[in-house]
């Protein structure tokens, strides 16, 4: 008796820190928290799943407190987007008038970018404004100015507020366009917002995709099941083995001091971290689309191997879909996309991919590496124009121009991930001057040696990005074929490995900052 007294204090004494939120460690999809709470929502959901109205609001009370578990009372800031969005939806739906349609897509825009713009860009436009009031001073001598110290508030980032910012925009503009009807009841449309697994960090889901399947009864078949389990099993090692292990035991200490290490340990660094934030970025959105598929929702994929791409563009086409394509639909085909000339099409292109830079982070850093990948884009587009034979993409390009077009195309996207992730331009500098004027190549074998699991994990990480896709799928085909008693074997598997290289911290996602 005592001894279950005893046990219930303890469950009762753990209540809060699973309820309260906690800045130290934010809810993730690799958190050993998430996994038992997902068991036990799972107990409750499969009930609900043909009762509609009671599932949505029981899978929205979820996301919220998962969202607040992630980001403490900045879930009201969702809450608040959804319902401005909603109401805002419900107007122009009542309005016919084109200008007056306009307006109100105008307010939504302000409403959701004025938000961005103060989370994210706050600190980036002061810094810029003291500059340049300091300069002004210097130049005219004048004290007041010239002696301006650093300005910069406190403001904390909510969690993936750029993804549901991005996701209920593209809902606006749809419905002003007439592609879909606005949603009848507020909580659909915060189903739809906050749906929990792809809320902090994508994919970005377009309502016209995902809203018709909230009110078909969710279903999964043996064969979604497994194929949900496989890509939670990637995503997991994916993130918790190979992207965290060889940023926490190599790629972080280069990219924080370059110059303690050789030209050749930089470069591999900046290898290691091309392949970091594939596998941390890829490996989210593998569990996300493994989880909504579990639950009865199907999402679109977001990542395509995209280190395999022979060119910038195609590479676009495969890495970050559903970023790409929603710049693409909703931002570069809102300036007129190439309908306008050839010059203007560049232009459209280097916008789109500043303002993408931006999207990333305020700093001089991301919006290099939106101008790289800009006129990167914009190259190619004018070579293709000028030489038919450019216009060959994937199979139906020359073996040898292929190869060739992969290598550079992946040293050119590792180049731009080098500002995307130093943390000062003098740190890009510093790289970059270890790589061309102090490289000493003997070194490689000693960081063989010194550096064993860091090694193969990075071949092990890169053989398995390039390996063909049918390859793939004949993988995918055997677990998902797989008696369910193997697949929980896998599982537990998957689980033990992770353990194995688990840091002394869960690590948060990459893009948990965006």
């Amino acid at each position: 008796m005592e001894n279950n007294a005893f046990l219930g204090d303890l469950a009762w004494d753990k209540l809060p820190a699973i309820l309260q939120y906690d800045p130290s460690a934010p809810m993730l999809f690799s958190s050993g928290l998430f996994f038992f709470l997902f068991i036990g929502f799972l107990l409750i959901y499969i009930p609900l799943r043909k009762h509609t109205l009671a599932r949505i609001i029981y899978v929205t009370l979820f996301s919220l407190y998962f969202y607040y578990k992630s980001s403490g009372l900045y879930f009201g800031l969702l809450v608040f987007t959804a319902t401005s969005d909603f109401i805002i939806a419900q107007l122009m739906s009542r309005t016919e008038k084109p200008i007056g349609r306009k307006m109100w897509v105008t307010l939504s825009l302000c409403v959701n970018l004025g938000m961005l713009a103060y989370f994210k860009y706050t600190n980036f436009l002061l810094d810029i404004g003291t500059s340049f009031l300091h300069s002004v001073g210097v130049w005219f001598n004048y004290a007041p100015w010239a002696e301006l110290p650093k300005t910069e508030m406190e403001i904390f980032l909510p969690v993936g507020i750029s993804f549901f910012t991005f996701q209920s925009i593209s809902y606006i503009i749809d419905v002003y366009r007439g592609r879909i009807e606005p949603l009848g009841r507020w909580i659909d449309y915060v189903f739809y917002v906050s749906f929990f697994p792809q809320l902090v960090a994508g994919p970005i889901v377009r309502a016209r995709d995902f809203i018709p399947q909230i009110y078909k009864n969710p279903s999964v078949s043996k064969a979604e099941f497994g194929e949900g389990l496989f890509l939670i099993l990637c995503g997991l090692l994916k993130k918790c083995v190979i992207s965290d292990y060889i940023s926490l035991n190599f790629v972080d200490r280069v990219f924080d001091a370059p110059l303690l290490y050789t030209g050749v340990e930089n470069l591999l660094a900046v290898y290691g971290y091309t392949l970091q934030i594939y596998c941390d970025f890829s490996g989210y959105s593998d569990m996300a689309i493994g989880l909504a598929l579990l639950l009865g929702y199907r999402f679109n994929l977001n990542f395509d191997s995209p280190y395999q791409s022979a060119t910038i563009t195609e590479f676009w086409r495969r890495w970050h879909i559903s970023l790409s394509s929603w710049l693409k639909d909703y931002l570069y085909i809102s300036l007129e996309g190439n309908r306008k000339g050839k010059l203007r099409t560049y232009v459209n292109l280097m916008i789109t991919m500043l303002l993408g830079g931006l999207w990333h982070g305020a700093s001089v850093s991301f919006i290099l590496w939106g101008a790289l990948h800009g006129v990167a884009l914009a190259i190619h587009k004018a070579v293709m124009s000028a030489f038919p034979s450019f216009k060959q993409m994937g199979k139906d390009m020359v073996p040898w121009r292929r190869f060739l077009g992969t290598i550079f195309t992946f040293h050119l996207v590792a180049f731009g991930w080098i500002m995307f992730r130093a943390d000062s331009m003098e740190k890009v500098r510093n790289i970059l001057s270890q790589i061309v004027g102090n490289f000493h190549p003997e070194v490689f074998g000693q960081f063989i040696v010194g550096y064993k699991t860091v090694f193969v994990l990075m071949i092990v990480g890169y053989l398995a990005h390039y390996i063909p896709r049918a390859w793939e799928r004949r993988i995918q085909q055997v677990v998902t074929s797989s008696p369910l008693l193997l697949q929980a074997a896998l599982l537990a598997v998957a689980i033990f490995i992770v353990i194995q290289f688990k840091s002394a911290g869960v690590q948060p996602f990459i893009y948990f900052q965006f």
